[in-house]
């Protein structure tokens, strides 16, 4: 590797080269055709997401309330669940991996940002349905599909990472000589289990929505048109959520990627 590509810094009285940029990296046309489609194609799958998810709640479900109505409570659910696991999070990891017009610190900071904003949703939409089965007449059961266990796993990770990135990114970055080869170490286990995490909320999700499906199947209060019409949204948010997680998947993954210009920790200020 040519010398103009790497920064040399110092660490205890010897050099450590990393690299900042390489020319092998370079984007011609077909890359940044590439890099427009996904960043269309995604923000557009995340946001439309999120309206649909809002479409079938306020049309077919009569909207929210809190505890005075655990029906219409247990709506808040799948909403903020949406809002926060996917598309917020969709969103910090696009822009982590795809925002090449800032400083890779405020990159950073945009990513911790969005997650940090999808924290309450997730909070509240896991309060909402546990409210709504205790207050059930009779009260429901928690805990007990595969729905309810992937999303505590879920929620557990998602914690998990959120804390070691902000120790590990953030706070680390106090004394970022000294720490460098820690944050080298964390960088590739972070962004492996932040995609797996993501994979696992819409594997979530989707169990979700065909459990909802199968307890509502044959109820007297819709109509055969409406359930109809609501089956069809349900299906039609199900392959939104496959086509995010291809998507993403693409996006992270990419060897053209902006972040994956040789770079070997990406702490660059």
């Amino acid at each position: 590797m040519r010398d103009r590509h790497l920064n040399k810094m110092p660490r205890g009285g010897t050099t450590t080269a990393r690299y900042e940029e390489d020319s092998e990296n370079d984007w011609n046309c077909g890359s940044w055709f590439e890099y427009l489609l996904i960043v269309i194609l995604s923000t557009i799958l995340l946001v439309g997401v999120l309206v649909l998810t809002l479409f079938w709640i306020l049309f077919y479900r009569d909207g929210f309330a809190w505890s005075d109505d655990p029906k219409l409570q247990f709506n808040l659910h799948p909403t903020l669940m949406v809002a926060g696991f996917i598309t917020l999070s969709g969103f910090s990891i696009l822009l982590y991996r795809l925002c090449r017009c800032l400083k890779h610190i405020y990159v950073k900071l945009i990513h911790m940002f969005f997650h940090a904003c999808a924290i309450p949703c997730v909070a509240l939409g896991f309060l909402s349905v546990f409210d709504s089965h205790n207050l059930s007449d009779p009260p429901k059961v928690n805990f007990y599909s595969m729905h309810s266990w992937l999303g505590f796993v879920t929620m557990g990770m998602f914690v998990l990472q959120f804390v070691v990135g902000f120790f590990s990114f953030l706070v680390l970055l106090c004394c970022e000589n000294r720490t460098y080869k820690c944050r080298s170490i964390m960088v590739p286990i972070h962004a492996s289990f932040g995609l797996v995490n993501f994979m696992l909320a819409i594997a979530t999700c989707i169990t979700g929505l065909v459990e909802y499906e199968r307890q509502d199947a044959g109820n007297p209060v819709l109509s055969s048109r409406n359930s109809e019409i609501e089956h069809y949204i349900i299906n039609s948010l199900g392959i939104v959520l496959v086509a995010i997680g291809i998507i993403v998947s693409v996006a992270v993954r990419r060897s053209n990627a902006p972040a994956t210009a040789k770079v070997y920790v990406t702490e660059r200020c």
